[in-house]
C-alpha cells in the first residue's frame, strides 16, 4: 500500500461532517412553495396506499361521515334558532317548551358526534404520524444513508428533531386543517342556501330608480368574507417564511444544548461554562430576533382581525333590518340570517383564521421533506462517483484486498494501493501514524467508503464484525446490548455470562436485564471490553479491531486479544492501531508507511515485514 503524504490529512478533515452554518436572521428563503406542498402530499399520501391503507381509509371515511353529520346538526340548530325566536315573538309558550326539548336532543346529538370526531381524528393523527416517522427512519437508515449523509455533509441540520417533532407538526395540524376545510366547505354550501332562501332579494330606490338585488345576503356574505380574507392574506403573506426561519433557529438552539449535554465532562474539565453560555446566548438571540418578527407580523394581522371580527355579527342585522321593519322578515328569520351569515364568514375566512397554523405546518412539512429528499439524493451521489471500491463474495474464506486504492472526496489518494490476504484462523496487525489511512481503509472494508477502486473479497456467507474505537452501547438492556446488532437472535444466560467473563466484565453478569444509559454508566474501557464480549458471543468469521482497545493498558490489551483468539479460533482477525501490536498467533505485522517514491509491496508471506505505504 502507498499513501500520498498530503492526502491523508485532507481526507481526515473531509471525513468529518460539515460544520453547521452560523445562524443569522437572514436564513434561507422558507416562503410558501407549492412544489414542497406537492412533494409532501405525494410522500405522506403513501399512508393511504401501503400496508396501512385499510386502516387509513376506514378512519378517513368515518371522519368524513361524522363531519357531514356534525354540519347537519349545526344547520338543524340554525333552523331551531328561527323556530325558537318566532315562537318567542308570538309569545307561544307551548312551542317554546317544545323547542327546549328539541334543543336538548340536538345538543346531545352534537355532543355524541363531537366525541366520535375527537376519537377518529386523534386515531388518524397517531397512525399517520407513526407511518411518517417509520417511513423517514427507514429511508434514513437504509443503505447506511445516515452515515453517508453525515460523512458528505449533506444531512439536514438536526435530523432527530425533524423525525421526532417535525413529523408530528407536519401531520397532526394537517388533519385538523383538513377537518376545518371540509367543515368550512360544507357549511358554506349549507348556510349560503339559507341566506339565499330566507334572505331573498331586496328592493332599493336609488336616485329615483327602483333596483332589485337578488340573493343580496349571499352577495353581502361572500363580498364581506372575500375582501376581509384577501386583505388579511396580503398583510400576513410573510408569516409563513418568518415561522419557518424561527423553527430553524430553534432547531439550532436545541442542537447546541444537546451537544453541550453530550460533552458535559469535557466542558466542565476545561472550565468552559462562561464561553458555552455566551455561545448559547448568541444562538438564542437569533431565536428571539426571529420570534420578534413573528410578533410584529401578528400585530399587523390583529389590526385587521380586530376590525373585521366585531363587525361580523352586526353587519347582517343592519342589512336585514329594512326588511324586518317592513314586515318582510320575522325576528326568527333575522336571527337565522345573522347566524347563517356568521357561519359563512367562518367558512370563507377559514384560511385566514388558520394562517399561523398553516405557516407552522408548512415549516415542519418542509423540514420533513428536506430529510426525505436528502435520503433520495445521497444514493445517486454515491453512484455518480467515478471509481468505486467493489466488495465481492469469494469462494476463498477470510479477507483479501486486491489492489485497493482509497481516495478522499476530491479524488486524491489516501491509500494508493493495498494488497493483503488474511485466511481464516489467522491474525494480522496493521499499524501506522495518525492520518496514515488506517481508519479509512477499515471504512472501505465495511462498505462505508466508496471513493477509490480495487476489489475487497470476503468468503461467501462470511460475517464481518468491526469493533470501533468508540464502543457503542444502544439504549436497551445489557442483554440486548450484547446481542447487538442481532436483536432477533436469542442467547442463553450462560453464553452471555461467559462472554462478559472473557472480557473482564463479570461484575455486570447480574445486570443483564437492566436497561438504561449504559453509554454513560460504563467507562470508555468498559465499553471497549463490551465490544470484545460481543465478538466472543457472535463468533464472526472476520473480526476487525479499529483501535478498539486504546483505553486499556498494554497488559490488559494483550490479555483480551489472547482471549478473543482463544474463544474464536476460526476467525480471521485484523488488528488496526496506531502503535505496532500483534494479535496472539499473528502471521505478520504490517506498517503503513509513507514513501516519496510511492513503492508498492504486495502481500507476500515470504516478506519478513512487508511495507504498506
Amino acid at each position: 500500500m502507498t499513501t500520498d503524504p498530503g492526502s491523508a490529512d485532507a481526507a481526515k478533515s473531509t471525513a468529518r461532517p460539515a460544520p453547521a452554518p452560523a445562524v443569522s436572521i437572514d436564513a434561507q428563503n422558507l416562503d410558501l412553495d407549492w412544489r414542497v406542498i406537492r412533494a409532501f402530499s405525494r410522500f405522506a399520501g403513501g399512508f393511504w396506499q401501503g400496508s396501512e391503507a385499510r386502516r387509513a381509509w376506514i378512519l378517513t371515511i368515518t371522519l368524513a361521515a361524522v363531519l357531514v353529520l356534525s354540519t347537519s346538526l349545526t344547520v338543524a340548530l340554525n333552523h331551531w334558532t328561527r323556530w325558537f325566536f318566532d315562537a318567542l315573538e308570538r309569545r307561544d309558550a307551548a312551542t317554546l317548551w317544545q323547542s327546549a326539548t328539541v334543543f336538548l336532543a340536538i345538543v346531545a346529538a352534537m355532543a355524541a358526534v363531537g366525541v366520535c370526531i375527537v376519537l377518529t381524528r386523534e386515531r388518524l393523527q397517531v397512525h399517520w404520524r407513526a407511518w411518517i416517522v417509520g417511513e423517514v427512519v427507514s429511508r434514513w437508515l437504509e443503505n447506511r444513508r445516515f452515515y453517508h449523509l453525515t460523512h458528505t455533509g449533506t444531512q439536514p441540520a438536526n435530523p432527530e428533531y425533524r423525525i421526532a417533532d417535525d413529523s408530528r407538526w407536519a401531520s397532526e395540524p394537517l388533519v385538523d386543517l383538513g377537518i376545518g376545510l371540509v367543515t368550512a366547505t360544507i357549511s358554506a354550501a349549507a348556510f349560503i342556501s339559507i341566506l339565499w332562501t330566507v334572505g331573498g332579494s331586496i328592493d332599493l330606490t336609488i336616485a329615483g330608480t327602483a333596483i332589485t338585488i337578488p340573493a343580496y345576503m349571499v352577495l353581502l356574505a361572500v363580498a364581506y368574507g372575500v375582501i376581509g380574507s384577501l386583505i388579511t392574506m396580503w398583510i400576513g403573506r410573510r408569516l409563513v417564511g418568518f415561522v419557518g426561519r424561527k423553527n430553524e433557529a430553534e432547531g439550532d438552539f436545541r442542537f447546541a444544548l444537546m451537544r453541550l449535554r453530550d460533552n458535559a465532562e469535557s466542558v466542565a474539565l476545561m472550565g468552559g461554562e462562561k464561553t458555552e453560555r455566551n455561545i448559547l446566548a448568541r444562538i438564542y438571540g437569533t431565536v428571539v430576533q426571529r420570534w420578534l418578527l413573528i410578533v410584529q407580523q401578528h400585530g399587523r394581522l390583529t389590526w385587521i382581525t380586530n376590525t373585521i371580527g366585531p363587525m361580523t355579527p352586526l353587519v347582517p342585522l343592519l342589512f336585514a333590518a329594512p326588511k324586518y321593519l317592513r314586515g318582510e322578515l320575522t325576528l326568527g328569520e333575522v336571527t337565522q340570517l345573522a347566524a347563517a351569515f356568521a357561519q359563512v364568514q367562518m367558512a370563507i375566512s377559514w384560511i385566514v383564521d388558520n394562517f399561523s397554523r398553516v405557516a407552522d405546518w408548512y415549516a415542519s412539512a418542509r423540514r420533513v421533506m428536506d430529510m426525505v429528499d436528502a435520503c433520495a439524493t445521497i444514493d445517486g451521489r454515491l453512484e455518480a462517483a467515478p471509481r468505486r471500491i467493489e466488495i465481492v463474495h469469494s469462494p476463498t474464506e477470510g479477507l483479501t484486498l486486491d489492489g485497493v486504492s482509497v481516495n478522499d472526496p476530491n479524488g486524491r489518494p489516501i491509500v494508493a494501493r493495498a494488497d493483503l490476504t488474511l485466511p481464516p484462523a489467522t491474525s494480522l496487525s496493521i499499524s501506522g501514524d495518525t492520518s496514515s489511512g488506517k481508519t479509512t481503509l477499515v471504512r472501505a472494508i465495511a462498505g462505508l467508503w466508496h471513493g477509490g477502486h480495487g476489489v475487497i473479497r470476503v468468503g461467501s456467507g462470511a460475517r464481518i464484525m468491526i469493533a470501533p474505537q468508540q464502543g457503542y452501547v444502544p439504549l436497551t438492556t445489557l442483554r440486548a446490548a450484547l446481542s447487538y446488532p442481532d436483536e432477533d437472535v436469542a442467547h442463553d444466560d450462560r453464553a452471555l455470562t461467559a462472554a462478559l467473563a472473557d472480557a473482564g466484565l463479570s461484575h455486570l453478569a447480574d445486570k443483564l436485564d437492566q436497561a438504561g444509559r449504559w453509554d454513560q454508566s460504563l467507562s470508555t474501557g468498559e465499553r471497549q471490553r463490551l465490544s470484545i464480549a460481543r465478538l466472543v458471543l457472535h463468533r464472526p468469521d472476520v473480526i476487525i479491531l479499529d483501535d478498539a482497545l486504546t483505553a486499556l493498558d498494554e497488559t490488559t490489551r494483550v490479555d483480551l486479544l489472547g482471549r478473543l483468539r482463544e474463544q474464536v479460533p476460526e476467525a480471521a482477525i485484523l488488528n488496526v492501531g496506531q502503535s505496532p501490536r500483534s494479535v496472539p498467533g499473528a502471521i505478520r505485522s504490517v506498517t503503513l508507511e509513507r514513501h516519496e517514491d510511492g513503492t508498492v509491496l504486495r502481500d507476500d508471506v515470504h516478506v519478513r515485514r512487508p511495507v504498506i505505504s
